[in-house]
Order: structure tokens, then C-alpha cells, then sequence
């Protein structure tokens, strides 16, 4: 089958879950502009290179599909999940990665934007924030969840909730919160099970990782330097005798010389021996590899007599002090090289959003609303899951060869900003998305690439 056949099966596929056939163009048209290799991928540009003879027609009808019309982002992402998972080789290993990603924003309009960490900055800025997970194994990865994480004055403000159209039953969550309820939902509908991954953002939360334990989900998750457990052969002393009046005592206790220790002083304390070089997988120029220590320690938090779980730390050579610190329910028996392997597997989800972002324009979308913002997510998610199947299809190679060029615009278009404006006005892009990597940063090789109209797939 050729890629242009399947590209058609997978863009069938996925319109089986829209509910409406008039609807089935515009999820064709919107994510073929989002494989082109255009600098912008907002709705106009899209609206331009995918029917440049008709751009104000083609603009008005992507703009309603993606910012009106009702269609179901959960539908459309298990379609594109049970496309690219039986390519993804889960049986040598499974992972779910959790995360989240900034969109740098101007404006205060948008919705959930507001002044906020942005990873993608580095700093406090505006922008907004959203929350995936993503399953990954050491083939690829592809998201399976996406949502806009809505800050408490966004959540508690009626009047901006009703502009921007929130859903009745959105309320505000923690990012922990909203990762939480994806995982519960991919636990629900059948997810393969996968080792959960998180940066210290999650894994420094209890109540996050006791979630995880309580669906029975393995984790290996980051944690903070300050973490505090009892370190390898201690727990904490039993509760107090019951003196026969009143609840009997049931928290367990501490004495002088008997408490939990950080994460990072039980590290530092530690003999040169008991760390090991070990290599976790091959980067671009070398391999990578670091210093690693373990042990079987408990979590001391609210001295309840915890299950034993492993600590990981890793300490470069060059560096002055402990770095990373992971805890993970793994079984005892698991390798120091296991653990690290699984615990680096997280690098999955900031593949995911490079390419998502520099490749996809998922920083793009210059609309206001929730489901203008979930509905584009969905659909550049969807494009990318075409294209990680068909990388790992043929392998994960690159073939070197010519990116296809966008269709040539009439020369009478002129985008909108200019004198004339052959695409829709509507209320659509006041707050526009900022360029979603400083100028001075390359892009890295991309995926495949889809030539509009003749449907030419070239990789390179």
C-alpha cells in the first residue's frame, strides 16, 4: 500500500469518530497544512496553502471545525492511539510519561492564559499551560491525553469562563490533579500498562504517587533534594502503648537519633563505592551515561510505616552535588540499570513536544476559546501519530532526501495584517501565539513530510 493510500485509511479512520460527514473535509484539510512544511500553522496560513484559489472560503470552514464545531477530542485520540500502538513494539517495555508544556501567549483574553511557569521560556511569563500523558516504549511515543490546566482566577471567574466557553464541569485542578485523572481514564479504558513517568513537578507530590499505587501502577518519578526517608533498614517506631482510655494510639513515631533523613544528605553521605558509571541509551554524537546510587528506603511522609520503595540518585563526575533524584515501586529484585533506563525513558515526552511544537504548530493556534485549543491540540497530536507510525514502520529511518514545498499562493494574497485581507476577520487571533522557539534555535530533523494535493510523502 502506498503512503498516499495510507494516509487516506488513517484520515477515514479518524473521521469515524467526528459523528457528521461535512465535518470530514476539514479534519482532511487541517491536518495534511499541518504536515506541510510551512513556517505558520494558525488557521489562516492553513486555510492559504491548503486551498490557496479560496482562502476566505477555506478560512471561515477551518475556523468552525476547529473552534465550533462539537466533536469529541477523547474520540479522535483513540483512534489515533490504536493506529500507532501496535507499532510501537510495547512488548520489550511500556511507559506512560506525564508532563506539561507552555505555550507562550500575549494578550490576557485566551483561555487560561495568565502569568505562569513556562517551561518552554525558562521563567515566569504569560502563557498557557496544558497537561498530557503520553505512551511511549523505546521504539517512539505518541500522546493520549491533552488538557488545558485553568488557573484558580480563571476557574473562579464566570464572565471569562462564558467567553471563552469552559465546560460547565470543568473546575479548578492541580496539574498533579489533572495528571492523575488522565492516567485514571487510560487505566479505565485499557491503556497497555506501562511504568509511570514524572518529573519532581509530580513525583515530589504523596498524594500523586499514592494514587499511582493504588491502581496498581508501577512509577518511577522524580522527587525533590529535600525530599525526606528513612534510609535503608529504618522505619519508623510503633505507636505508643494503649493505655486502655480513648482512640488507640495509631502514629507511628520519632525519637532523638531515630528520624528520616533528605534524599540529598543520604546521597552525599554515601562512600565512593557505592556508585556506578552506567549508560542508559545512544544520543546523537555519544552515549549517555552518569553516575548512579540505590537503595531500598521509605517515605517518611506524616510517619505512616510506608511500603519500601527504591531511592535513585544520579551525581555526575563534574558535578558538586547530587542532581536527580527518583523514587520508584519497582520490584526489589529490578537492576540499578533497569531502574536507570526506566527512570530516562521521560525524554519520550520532550521528544513528543519538540516536534509537536516546532514541527506541528502546536504553539500556533491564535484562537480564544477551550475547545478551539483542545480541538487543534487533538488534530496536530493526530498528524504526528500519522507520522510516527509510518517512521516506525519503516524502521525509525530518515531517508535523505528534499522536504516537499508548499503550494505557491496567488500573487495577489496578502495575509491578514496587510492592506487587504481575503480571509475571514472574525473575532479570532487578538491574542496571537508567540514564535514557539527563540530565532536563534535549530530545529531538529523532522519527521516525514505530507506534499499537499498529490499526497507525496518524502522523508528525510
Amino acid at each position: 500500500m502506498s503512503k498516499r493510500e495510507n494516509f487516506e485509511r488513517y484520515m477515514a479512520t479518524l473521521c469515524e469518530a467526528l459523528g457528521h460527514a461535512d465535518r470530514h473535509a476539514g479534519l482532511v484539510d487541517y491536518c495534511r497544512g499541518l504536515m506541510l512544511p510551512i513556517a505558520r500553522k494558525s488557521v489562516e496560513p492553513l486555510a492559504a496553502h491548503t486551498d490557496p484559489w479560496h482562502v476566505s472560503a477555506k478560512h471561515q470552514s477551518l475556523h468552525h471545525f476547529v473552534a465550533k464545531a462539537d466533536w469529541s477530542d477523547e474520540a479522535v485520540l483513540e483512534r489515533v492511539r490504536a493506529w500507532v500502538i501496535p507499532k510501537l513494539d510495547l512488548a520489550a517495555g511500556a511507559y506512560w510519561v506525564v508532563d506539561d508544556t507552555g505555550h507562550p501567549k500575549q494578550g490576557t483574553h485566551s483561555v487560561g492564559v495568565a502569568r505562569q511557569y513556562c517551561g518552554q521560556l525558562g521563567k515566569q511569563d504569560n502563557c498557557q499551560v496544558a497537561v498530557s500523558l503520553s505512551l511511549a516504549s523505546g521504539e517512539g511515543s505518541v500522546p493520549v491525553a491533552y488538557r488545558l490546566y485553568l488557573p484558580e482566577a480563571w476557574a473562579a471567574d464566570r464572565e471569562r469562563r462564558a467567553q471563552a466557553g469552559v465546560p460547565e464541569g470543568v473546575r479548578f485542578a492541580t496539574k498533579g490533579q489533572i495528571a492523575l485523572a488522565q492516567i485514571r481514564a487510560a487505566h479505565r479504558v485499557g491503556l497497555p500498562p506501562g511504568v509511570v513517568l514524572a518529573d519532581a513537578a509530580y513525583g515530589a507530590n504523596t498524594a500523586f504517587r499514592q494514587g499511582l499505587a493504588k491502581l496498581g501502577l508501577r512509577y518511577a518519578v522524580g522527587v525533590l533534594p529535600q525530599t525526606n526517608v528513612w534510609a535503608p533498614g529504618a522505619e519508623p517506631l510503633p505507636p505508643k502503648p494503649y493505655r486502655g482510655t480513648g482512640r488507640p494510639p495509631t502514629r507511628a513515631r520519632r525519637a532523638s537519633g531515630h528520624r528520616p533523613i533528605s534524599v540529598k544528605a543520604w546521597a552525599i553521605s554515601l562512600p565512593e563505592n557505592a556508585w556506578s558509571e552506567l549508560t542508559w541509551r545512544e544520543g546523537t554524537n555519544t552515549p549517555l551515561g552518569s553516575r548512579f546510587a540505590t537503595a531500598q528506603v521509605r517515605s517518611a511522609h506524616q510517619d505512616r510505616r510506608a511500603s519500601e520503595e527504591w531511592l535513585l540518585v544520579e551525581w555526575p563526575q563534574n558535578e558538586a552535588e547530587p542532581t536527580k533524584y527518583w523514587l520508584s515501586n519497582l520490584p526489589a529484585d529490578t537492576p540499578r540499570s533497569q531502574l536507570v533506563y526506566a527512570a530516562k525513558m521521560r525524554w519520550r515526552i520532550e521528544r513528543d513536544y519538540q516536534e509537536l511544537k516546532q514541527e506541528f504548530g502546536l504553539s500556533h493556534y491564535e484562537g480564544r476559546g477551550w475547545r478551539g485549543f483542545h480541538h487543534h491540540a487533538t488534530l496536530c497530536i493526530a498528524a504526528y501519530g500519522f507520522l510516527m507510525a509510518d517512521r516506525l514502520t519503516h524502521g525509525g529511518s530518515k531517508k535523505n532526501a528534499a522536504r516537499p514545498k508548499a503550494p505557491r499562493l496567488p500573487k495577489d494574497y496578502t495575509p491578514r495584517g496587510g492592506r487587504a485581507h481575503p480571509a475571514s476577520r472574525a473575532r479570532f487571533d487578538t491574542d496571537p501565539a508567540l514564535p514557539d522557539r527563540p530565532r536563534n534555535c535549530q530545529a531538529p530533523g523532522s519527521l516525514p513530510v505530507l506534499r499537499y494535493r498529490t499526497c507525496a510523502f518524502l522523508t528525510q
